[in-house]
């Protein structure tokens, strides 16, 4: 059986109703670009489908001292954020330019891996996301809003809104390597931000995607940057311990060797690229 309703509210509260009324089985998307695909190969089949396009979500708001970003903003939008280059360049990696015409900043926080390339930019950059449902709107810190495989933190009845972001400190890098060149599933995906303080690492953040049920925070490599020096020694113990703390799976794209292989490759490129803008030599 195919889809027997499709719901297109205007507002926020119509469609948190709407989902309260058909409850989990209603399907809800805004560009479609996972959805769509899923339902055209005939693996889902859903009966009632939700479109947040009228909800006005697709903001892009430059405050200040805080970006906020909607939830059905698209993709390609951020490539023109200049001074968040390290989301510009995520962005611009992510699909081709009709995949990033449809696709929206929040959709991609769902992407099974190797996708989600945007949620990893935002894990570097402690992104807070805003979600809102029945019982009211609460913030939740993108780095705790994975718990697992395909799932998340949202709780029954919310919706993902809006997702904020201070103008970042210190410097940041992003590496991207899949088997084309371009709109291609990652092998791996880091993207660094680091702020120095006397010399030393004051703040670190490196984050992975494709290498996990996830993307998320190399905590460990983050431990070993801190208090160090920014140079090649600290860039390979980092690089290292994040490689052996990861959790990559073998598919049609790379085996779980050569992924952990590329993550440390990888995560030394993009601390070594900040040490160089910094001025640091390493």
């Amino acid at each position: 059986m195919g889809v027997i309703e499709y719901f297109r509210p205007a507002s926020v509260t119509e469609a948190i109703e709407l989902l309260g009324r058909h409850g989990p089985e209603l399907l809800v998307m805004a560009g479609g670009t996972i959805s769509m695909p899923l339902i055209t190969d005939g693996i889902s089949a859903p009966e009632r489908v939700m479109s947040l396009r009228a909800t006005g979500l697709d903001s892009l708001e430059r405050g200040s001292d805080q970006i906020r970003i909607g939830a059905t903003c698209p993709l390609q939008r951020l490539l023109d954020l200049d001074e968040v280059p390290l989301l510009a360049e995520a962005a611009r990696e992510t699909g081709s330019w009709a995949i990033r015409n449809m696709g929206t900043v929040g959709g991609n926080l769902f992407a099974p891996p190797p996708a989600g390339d945007v949620a990893v930019a935002l894990l570097a950059l402690d992104a807070v996301l805003v979600l809102a449902g029945p019982a009211g709107v609460r913030e939740v810190p993108l780095e705790a809003f994975h718990t697992g495989f395909m799932t998340t933190d949202l709780r029954s009845g919310e919706l993902l809104t809006e997702i904020r972001l201070a103008r970042p400190r210190g410097e940041t890098a992003f590496r991207k390597l899949g088997r084309r060149r371009a709109s291609t599933p990652a092998v791996v995906t880091v993207a660094s931000r680091i702020e120095l303080e006397a010399g030393e690492v004051a703040a670190a953040r490196v984050a992975l995607g494709a290498v996990g049920p996830h993307p998320y925070r190399s905590t460990a490599a983050e431990a070993a940057l801190a208090g160090a020096r920014l140079d090649a020694t600290a860039i390979a113990r980092a690089a290292e311990v994040a490689a052996d703390t990861a959790d990559p799976a073998t598919d049609g794209i790379a085996t779980d060797w050569y992924r952990r292989r590329m993550t440390r490759l990888l995560v030394g490129q993009t601390l070594t690229d900040i040490a160089a803008l910094m001025g640091d030599p390493a």
